[in-house]
């Protein structure tokens, strides 16, 4: 069994579209991780955004680098090598990667919607809620729940024994190494269902239940004051929206026969995730959040006058 290795066969598939995955990947992986990491350093340096609702669009971006990196530059070694296998060690890891990926966004969007929720419901009592140390707790809880809980299901997955070989994507996920199991698959499948309803349905009826209660309060206030509440809640909703999107893939990638539909559009489909979610989540707080988008604008304009500073003085100089 060390020598045992999958065979990620939609690799096969995309063989004559794979130079279009390549120069994709290859061009939306460093926008990924140039403007997570330019959101980063702008909450990070600017003490005005030290706040609850940008630190938490902070803890956004680390899980979209963690969960980018963790997937993107795999698929492209592999396209590029021509070798589609990967051991049953490598591919427990990725396992975990793509689920820890996905349980620590989700709790990140749980928790910013509850921060909008305490925000706009409860003002008066918004610095006591969501103090330093609170918030502290939540982002410890995003990151751990998703770590222990996936932990497990690492585990069990990997004292399966394997009779099947082929998995029909470009990665290794939880459905996918099950259905090549010899054995113990209705064990593993309970906990697995489990675990994915806690994982979504929970922080989703906190997203719907934030959401209602600001629309009931939105509704009683005054047409200036709906605009601003609504305007700092819009970039997060077109997250959520994005993220389910990414989830709605990629549940009917592993659970649906796709066979009807050919496999370049399929791989597609089910890098949205991994890649187009952590692009796009960045963007969307840049543009829609003012004091990001204002911050950003002043520091740019920084280096810019410096530029032209050190310019004229090198100019001068000669």
């Amino acid at each position: 069994m060390s020598n045992f290795s999958i065979i990620l066969i939609a690799y096969q598939g995309i063989h004559d579209t794979r130079f279009v995955f390549v120069y994709l990947l290859t061009l939306l992986y460093p926008v990924m991780l140039i403007s997570n990491c330019v959101l980063i350093f702008i909450v990070c340096t600017e003490r005005s955004l030290h706040k609850p609702l940008y630190i938490l669009i902070c803890n956004l971006a680390c899980i979209n680098l963690y969960g980018g990196s963790g997937l993107t530059p795999f698929v492209v070694f592999k396209i590029l090598s021509g070798d589609f296998r990967i051991s049953k060690s490598a591919c427990l890891v990725q396992l975990f990667t793509v689920m820890t990926f996905g349980g620590c966004e989700i709790m990140n969007l749980m928790v910013m919607a509850y921060d909008r929720y305490v925000s706009i419901c409860l003002p008066l009592h918004y610095e006591e809620i969501m103090s330093p140390s609170k918030l502290t707790k939540l982002i410890a809880l995003v990151w751990l729940l998703p770590f222990v809980r996936t932990g497990v299901a690492v585990l069990i997955n990997a004292n399966l024994d394997m009779c099947g070989r082929v998995i029909e994507k470009v990665y290794c996920d939880t459905y996918s190494v099950v259905k090549l199991a010899c054995n113990g698959i209705r064990e593993v499948n309970i906990y697995g269902s489990t675990i994915t309803f806690f994982s979504l349905i929970p922080p989703l009826m906190i997203i719907v239940y934030s959401y209602v209660k600001i629309l009931m309060i939105c509704s009683k206030l005054k047409q200036s004051g709906q605009t601003k509440a609504l305007s700092t809640c819009i970039p997060h909703l077109v997250a959520i929206f994005n993220f389910f999107t990414g989830c709605l893939f990629e549940v009917y990638q592993s659970r649906f026969d796709m066979n009807h539909v050919p496999y370049p559009i399929r791989v597609m489909l089910s890098l949205y995730f991994f890649i187009l979610s952590p692009v796009c989540n960045p963007i969307i707080y840049g543009v829609r959040t003012q004091k990001i988008k204002d911050t950003l604008t002043q520091k740019l304009m920084c280096v810019w006058a410096k530029n032209v500073q050190f310019h004229q003085l090198a100019t001068a100089g000669k």
